[in-house]
């Protein structure tokens, strides 16, 4: 899964995302989301794991790693493929 791309196709429909890639191989990314009303999704690779964090006002609503953060990941990636609004779904998740 490209997560930049992922991103311009959330930019596309509206909403407020970023990737970004660090390290001279690009081992590491950040990718974030903001779904509106205060609610922001971070989904971060790095050397120490795979993490999916999602937060309202500034508080943590769920934390997952590994497999399940992919899979979270996918979730995410499959509304934007058939054009479901991840704000409609991802809230009832939390």
């Amino acid at each position: 899964m490209n997560l930049q791309a992922l991103a311009i196709v959330l930019e596309r429909q509206g909403y407020l995302a970023s990737c970004y890639t660090c390290g001279g191989q690009m081992n590491s990314a950040s990718f974030m989301v903001s779904l509106g009303d205060n609610h922001l999704i971070r989904f971060l690779v790095s050397d120490y794991g795979i993490t999916w964090t999602e937060m309202r006002d500034d508080r943590e609503l769920m934390k997952l790693e590994g497999a399940e953060a992919i899979s979270q990941l996918q979730e995410l990636a499959n509304l934007v493929k058939y054009k479901v609004e991840p704000s409609m779904v991802l809230p009832k998740l939390a």
